[in-house]
């Protein structure tokens, strides 16, 4: 039986592939759809209409249109590093109450 560290790995690779389909890569598309589905009102509650385009743009390297794995994994990683920020605030201020 797989641990949940390894069971959240293969969710991150299954998701990316739902996502990419056979052409093994994200188009912009591809992304705003796949943050729309799986982060729900991720894109809705920014205040930058713009977020998607810039995303896109610090995840296509190579500025061929393109987002691979390694890039998709590394916006994972950014959105839980936030993610874990603001917990870590956020439980202060719950500690100091």
């Amino acid at each position: 039986m797989p641990s949940q560290m390894e069971h959240t790995m293969e969710t991150m690779m299954f998701t990316f592939h739902k996502f990419a389909g056979d052409k093994g890569y994200l188009t912009k598309e591809d992304l705003r759809v796949l943050m729309e589905k799986e982060f729900l009102g991720f894109l809705e509650n920014q205040k930058d209409p713009l977020a998607l385009d810039k995303i896109m743009k610090d995840l296509d390297q190579c500025r061929d249109g393109k987002v691979g794995f390694q890039s998709f994994f590394s916006l994972i990683a950014g959105l839980t590093i936030a993610c874990n920020d603001y917990f870590v605030v956020h439980m202060k201020q719950k500690g100091k109450k």
